[in-house]
């Protein structure tokens, strides 16, 4: 399956049942930590990820990795930037949304902060999925280390190409050697789901729903 059908599948299962699935083919979780959350909108975030890696630093550098990413990547995909749970530095701001959208990119899912908020939510509506919102800046604090390298993300480990599914339920990171895999156990939890949820509304009895499919 080609990337594009992935990505159009993806985006049609519940990311619950992407959790779900990535639980059970891969064996690991694949859902990040809840403190990374929407913060400019909740709009749905479905694309390859393309990898940024921060590190503490004296100099005052500008995080080169992550601009040269933003402009460089393809359309469409989702800027994931590791930064080991720092909460008080912003790793995104108002310029880099510009970069963002001036290329097409789909989101950013930030293991740090996030500023420049109202900018953001007022010209851009772009989403980023973040663990903070900070109005501190990395410069001389953090610097970029390297670009599209398997980075930890929310608890995650993530590798460039893997695709992320993000909605206001979490983020789930989707190892790409599984993706066709985990999209097609997310397609079947679905259709079992919504065959139960209807078994439950006619027979007006949860317990009968759970006994013929044994989940919930």
């Amino acid at each position: 399956m080609d990337m594009q059908a992935l990505l159009d599948g993806f985006d049609k299962v519940a990311t619950a049942s992407v959790a779900d699935a990535v639980d059970q083919i891969c064996g690991t979780r694949g859902f990040m930590d809840q403190s990374i959350k929407p913060r400019i909108n909740e709009k749905r975030i479905v694309g390859p990820a393309v990898t940024v890696l921060e590190g503490p630093t004296y100099e005052k550098v500008p995080p080169q990795h992550a601009l040269d990413v933003i402009d460089e990547a393809a359309p469409g995909s989702v800027l994931v930037i590791a930064i080991a749970g720092e909460l008080n530095v912003a790793v995104w701001g108002g310029l880099m949304t510009a970069g963002a959208v001036a290329n097409g990119h789909a989101g950013a899912i930030l293991d740090g902060g996030v500023r420049d908020i109202t900018e953001i939510r007022r010209d851009y509506g772009f989403p980023i999925y973040a663990r903070s919102i900070s109005p501190g800046t990395t410069v001389g604090r953090y610097a970029t280390l390297a670009a599209n390298v398997p980075v930890e993300c929310g608890g995650v480990k993530v590798s460039p190409g893997d695709i992320i599914v993000a909605d206001i339920d979490g983020v789930v990171s989707v190892p790409h050697a599984h993706a066709e895999a985990v999209l097609a156990l997310a397609q079947e939890i679905d259709s079992r789901e919504l065959e139960q949820a209807q078994l439950i509304l006619r027979e007006k009895s949860l317990r009968k729903g759970l006994a013929k499919y044994g989940r919930i």
